[in-house]
């Protein structure tokens, strides 16, 4: 298959995946190579537009989420990680249910204490890890988010 037949079938995949997330509200495709999937909802650090994302969450700790902003290794971290950086105010939709949430990006500490875990649910993250420049952060999100005012 040549890599422009590759795209546009991953682009339709993830595009079927999202629409069937979103109407069952995150009971169907709530999971993807072993990991739940979740769908958030930031606002974009420029453009102020509300921005859905759909990511995998391959561990949960201490009653947060653990997200890894790895952008498939690439030089620059993806777009939702710089919208929480501007705005931890976070929306998730998780099995079934939204909740408003707050993201902080792990500590040094935090990073080490959990990165094995992320990269027993998910080995992939581990060579991103390798072939990025940057250092991968864990993005946390924990429940408590007070109403976004009007």
């Amino acid at each position: 298959m040549t890599t422009s037949i590759q795209a546009t079938r991953n682009r339709v995949l993830v595009a079927v995946h999202r629409a069937l997330f979103r109407t069952s509200r995150g009971r169907l495709g709530a999971r993807l190579v072993g990991m739940d999937v979740v769908m958030i909802t930031t606002v974009g650090a420029r453009s102020g537009k509300r921005r859905r994302t759909m990511l995998t969450v391959p561990v949960r700790d201490r009653g947060r989420l653990v997200l890894v902003a790895s952008n498939g290794g690439n030089p620059h971290e993806p777009d939702w990680c710089a919208n929480l950086r501007a705005d931890p105010e976070v929306e998730v939709m998780d099995s079934g249910r939204t909740a408003r949430m707050i993201a902080t990006v792990a500590t040094t500490e935090e990073k080490a204490r959990l990165w094995p875990s992320v990269i027993a649910a998910y080995g992939g993250y581990a060579d991103y890890q390798k072939r990025s420049p940057r250092e991968i952060p864990l993005v946390l999100l924990a429940p408590g988010a007070p109403p976004r005012s009007p």
